[in-house]
């Protein structure tokens, strides 16, 4: 992970999780050019290495095995990883348009997103074929697939359509790893049938007339019933139609066939070619724009067209980062020639492999072993990450600024002014805070957008206010994210009183740097935090923010409740016979220190951040609803220190079942490798309130009780009776962990107040 005192200069933004893009990552990571902010933008956690599916279909590898871990690889690399969905371009205003998130900025921007099955062209493909691509739905469909072949035995046929290496590889290794499950339970693997359809006179079309015909042979001894010159031209529930009209029955029909650009990219104004790939010249850059690059199988080359595949992508890594880097530099390009020929090393599904460049060609078992080795060799490159040189003095920007942006950087990059000196600039602020639009209340009279110096809400008759305040530091390169992470733990504390939002204010800290980029920063942060608060019906009512080394943000959040004693949720209350309940797993803490230290997969963290985003606005009703006595949400303090908060005024004991404990994914792994947050130290001290805590201290979870959450979520002490149906409740309200961890006792001699059950 790089990190620099530089301030950010320029950002060059990724989009898609290519394989050229992989290997940008990892060169920036190896070698940073400082002032320079890499952003990759990708709908997938973990991109797939096209050269191993057909063997992780086969059931070869694992999968982790072909993936590569997109989350871990940037966090290595010091860019900022966006989990998002690029849907377009605003080229005159530098800015990746992307679903359900702000566009981003960019300054230099390269586009690596493979290609599109385009289903539009063929009548009900769209809605009855399963595309290879995107490799994620493909995966779920293929594991659905290989779960029903498994359970219900009868006939099931299978129509690939393709007959290119992928459409080869992929039948063969479907056939391979299907027949074998129908072996192993001790059935007629005759009850699988496959057809494989193109379009060509022959399969293979750009490959030797021996490896033709060795594939030839191959399917028909496999029993796949091949279809040349068979043009498919609808797709409906019962299976396929050709272009000379026969229909063929089939269970699935899977494309791999008619690939193209994506359809988002035909209103950016870049020149595509007559498949919508995006055209480029030999420096990789867009021929349209010359801030735009694009590589892999979205690129067209001009002067070199090539057919889609894998190792041109790959070769296209080194180029691309090489002329990105230069880009930013202001030094000139470097073109770009990609080789004539290359070698291609298909597999039959069976570990078995044949070698194809040009008229050379040559089969076995060690063509496969061979190709395993390579590939195995290429995806160590992304998992073994090279330890980086301790930090020193951060080295001089080669990026080249002149004029404004040229004194803004020398601002910057000077002795900074403290007290009000160090707020972040009037016209800045305004800017990033001038789009943002805070609900509506009406007992805010004044607010965000009022010129006064602080804002003025309303206390309605009968309500009493209640009052919260959080900070703490990002821990996550998204600051859009990050934002609503900080929003939703600062309004834990309100939900968990009993009480409804009504008005923030924000304390934010901005790393300094060009003004186009703080005010980016705080755009996207104060989004995402607004998306949070706007759900609560919660009014952003102002804030402070200014320049700091590290991006920070925590809100002062007012909340309304009845002023009736009763109405009111505390952490006292708690009697003997209750169970506590638990609405959301933790190991919020461990996972996050793993994924600085490059220990975590991206699930993990993805899982960790949907369960931090998640409102406890709902869980509280319910709660409230089923007759809790006694609540308060989980955070710094981990689950051990806040029940102890609970049990102390309640003047009860408490038993926590730990095998019991909802977990996030991977938690139990990073505890295992002693992974632990900085602040366990201090949570860990309060052991001493465990009746038992030497029987227990060797359990995998026990770590976990001292774990600190960040927007964790709520434990509450219900009467026995309700606690079940107020469990179903919550699961249905979408908190899907809910569970009951343990239960109240009534207070006994020993000075310990809980006791852990392994």
């Amino acid at each position: 992970m790089q990190s620099s005192e530089q301030p950010v200069l320029r950002d060059i933004v990724l989009v898609g999780g290519g394989h050229s893009h992989v290997g940008v990552l990892r060169r920036f990571g190896m070698k940073p050019v400082p002032g320079v902010r890499l952003t990759l933008i990708c709908r997938d956690t973990h991109t797939p290495y096209s050269g191993m599916l057909p063997g992780y279909i086969a059931g070869h590898y694992a999968y982790d095995e072909v993936h590569i871990d997109l989350s871990r690889l940037a966090e290595f690399a010091g860019a900022r990883f966006y989990r998002a969905e690029a849907v377009g371009l605003d080229r005159e205003a530098r800015r990746v348009i992307c679903r359900d998130r702000p566009p981003v900025p960019y300054d230099r921007l390269s586009i690596n997103i493979g290609s599109t099955p385009q289903l539009g062209e063929v009548d009900g493909a769209s809605d009855h074929a399963v595309p290879v691509k995107p490799i994620h739905r493909f995966n779920d469909r293929w594991l659905a697939l290989l779960t029903r072949v498994q359970r219900h035995p009868g006939r099931t046929t299978i129509a690939v359509v393709g007959g290119g290496a992928g459409g080869v590889e992929l039948v063969l290794a479907m056939q391979y790893r299907l027949r074998h499950e129908l072996e192993a339970q001790g059935r007629d693997p005759a009850e699988l049938e496959f057809h494989l359809f193109t379009r060509s006179a022959e399969v293979l079309p750009t490959h030797a007339p021996p490896v033709r015909e060795r594939f030839r042979r191959t399917l028909a001894a496999r029993g796949v019933r091949l279809h040349t010159g068979s043009e498919v031209t609808r797709v409906d529930e019962g299976g396929l139609v050709t272009a000379s009209g026969e229909h063929f029955a089939a269970d699935e029909v899977v494309w791999v066939t008619r690939a193209g650009g994506a359809p988002w990219l035909r209103d950016t104004g870049l020149a595509l070619d007559g498949q919508g790939f995006i055209r480029v010249s030999d420096t990789l850059q867009t021929v349209t724009d010359p801030n735009v690059f694009a590589a892999g199988d979205i690129a067209s080359m001009d002067h070199h067209p090539r057919e889609k595949a894998g190792v041109f992508a790959v070769r296209q890594g080194p180029p691309l980062a090489r002329n990105l880097r230069r880009a930013v530099q202001g030094r000139p390009l470097r073109p770009y020639r990609p080789q004539r020929r290359w070698l291609a090393l298909i597999s039959t599904g069976d570990r078995h492999a044949i070698a194809s460049r040009g008229a050379f060609h040559a089969e076995g078992d060690w063509v496969w072993r061979w190709k395993d080795w390579i590939d195995r060799r290429f995806m160590a490159r992304f998992r073994d990450l090279p330890a980086m040189d301790e930090e020193g003095k951060a080295p001089k920007s080669e990026v080249a600024l002149e004029g404004e942006e040229a004194r803004q950087a020398i601002s910057a990059v000077a002795m900074r002014c403290g007290g009000c000196g160090a707020k972040v600039g009037a016209s800045t602020l305004s800017r990033a805070l001038g789009a943002l639009q805070p609900v509506d209340r009406e007992d805010v009279l004044i607010g965000l957008h009022a010129p006064d110096d602080a804002a003025v809400v309303r206390v309605p008759p009968g309500k009493a206010m209640v009052h919260t305040v959080d900070f703490f530091r990002a821990f996550i390169d998204d600051p859009y994210v990050f934002g609503q992470v900080a929003a939703n733990h600062a309004l834990g504390d309100i939900f968990a009183m009993g009480a409804e939002a009504q008005s923030a204010t924000a304390i934010a800290t901005v790393p300094q740097g060009l003004e186009a980029k703080v005010e980016d920063t705080v755009y996207q942060m104060m989004s995402g935090a607004l998306e949070i608060l706007n759900d609560a019906d919660c009014a952003l009512v102002g804030g402070h923010t200014g320049e700091g080394r590290e991006l920070a943000l925590g809100f002062a959040v007012n909340g309304l409740i009845d002023d009736a004693a009763e109405d009111v949720m505390r952490k006292g209350g708690m009697q003997a016979g209750d169970v506590l309940i638990l609405t959301k797993p933790v190991g919020t803490g461990t996972l996050f220190a793993a994924h600085a230290r490059l220990a975590a997969r991206g699930r993990w963290i993805d899982a960790a951040l949907a369960s931090m985003c998640q409102s406890n606005r709902r869980a509280a009703q319910c709660l409230h609803q089923h007759g809790a006595t006694a609540c308060t949400d989980v955070t710094g303090f981990g689950l051990l220190g806040h029940l102890v908060e609970m049990t102390r005024p309640s003047g009860v004991d408490a038993s926590l079942d730990l095998a019991k404990l909802p977990v996030l994914e991977g938690a139990e792994e990073t505890v295992a490798a002693g992974i632990l947050s900085s602040l366990q130290p201090a949570n860990v001290r309060l052991r001493r309130a465990l009746r038992n805590q030497e029987e227990v201290a060797g359990h995998p979870r026990y770590p976990l009780v001292f774990d600190p959450q960040t927007a964790g979520g709520l434990l509450a002490s219900v009467p026995a009776a309700r606690a079940d149906a107020c469990v179903a409740a919550l699961r249905a309200l979408g908190y899907p962990h809910t569970a009951i961890i343990g239960r109240v006792e009534a207070q006994g001699e020993a000075l310990e107040p809980i006791r852990l059950i392994a």
